[in-house]
């Protein structure tokens, strides 16, 4: 199961775009979860002048089995983060930026102040651009979440990342109905919202149709679903691969059951190509002009 089928083939990094991100995150001590998670479109999305960035250190409370990122005990909070992340933006020129962060259980609000912080600092440097804040979910403190709403991104991303019965084994600290609320209680409160899914990892047909059903429910508007990939050998294993075919049928799925925008295939990750899924809500195309 672990040698991969040709539609899995990404970008191999290089090129002045790229070389350009990679000063710009070693010169600003900045993190990427496009490093920290091996995401296969790293390639790619540097190559093109966008990258990821996560906040709050590299390493993480949590456990998930799925995921690369360390885990670990975290370092001391990095209070001169916002300011370097606010450049970093300015200087890309991004129009719509994704910031994420790893899970801070560690801290009473799960790092939401500094998520606030950062935010404002985006926006005050770059007040055209449009922030997509892809957050844990702060052990389901409702404080914590609104100090981040609060901030005011364009959009509100939680990923589901897998269905029900999966939770456990796969995101190990994370609740099914926990990462619901957190939808639900960005949307009750106007935002846009967006959550992924992995595929492959041992759901089953009938898990998908259920999960899609409950997120329409929330009416959650973006839509993100591709191929869970093993990270190491001390990661869960890939069940299957999922064809393209699939994905494209668990399009047209969503797309039928209300879901406004679905990026779905077997490298979509969360942030490829947010800017192209985000731009319905947000007036901004993939090229960065407003529409």
């Amino acid at each position: 199961m672990e040698r991969k089928p040709p539609w899995l083939r990404a970008k191999i990094p290089g090129g002045p775009g790229y070389t350009k991100v990679r000063d710009l995150v070693q010169e600003n001590r900045l993190h990427t979860v496009c490093e920290s998670a091996h995401c296969p479109n790293l390639g790619e999305c540097w190559s093109r002048g966008t990258a990821t960035i996560m906040i709050l250190g590299e390493t993480c409370t949590r456990s998930c089995r799925f995921c690369a990122i360390a885990t670990g005990k975290p370092g001391e909070v990095d209070f001169g983060e916002p300011a370097r992340v606010a450049d970093a933006v300015r200087i890309m020129g991004l129009k719509h930026a994704v910031i994420t962060s790893v899970a801070r259980d560690d801290l009473a609000d799960g790092g939401a102040e500094i998520w606030a912080r950062t935010v404002r600092a985006v926006k005050h440097v770059n007040p055209e651009t449009h922030i997509e804040v892809l957050i844990p979910d702060f052990k389901g403190q409702e404080q914590s979440l609104n100090i981040v709403l609060d901030a005011d991104p364009d959009i509100l991303n939680h990923n589901m990342e897998t269905v029900r019965r999966l939770q456990k084994p796969v995101r190990v600290q994370a609740q099914y109905d926990r990462s619901m609320e957190v939808l639900r209680r960005a949307k009750a409160r106007g935002f846009v919202t967006k959550t992924g899914l992995m595929l492959g990892i041992g759901e089953k047909e009938e898990e998908i149709e259920e999960t899609l059903g409950d997120l329409a429910e929330e009416k959650v508007d973006i839509l993100t679903l591709g191929q869970y990939l093993r990270p190491t050998e001390k990661h869960l294993p890939v069940d299957r691969w999922v064809t393209p075919e699939e994905f494209v049928r668990w399009k047209e799925r969503a797309l039928v059951l209300g879901f406004g925008v679905c990026e779905s295939g077997p490298l979509v990750r969360s942030s490829y190509h947010a800017e192209e899924q985000s731009a319905r809500f947000t007036g901004v195309s993939s090229l960065g002009h407003s529409q």
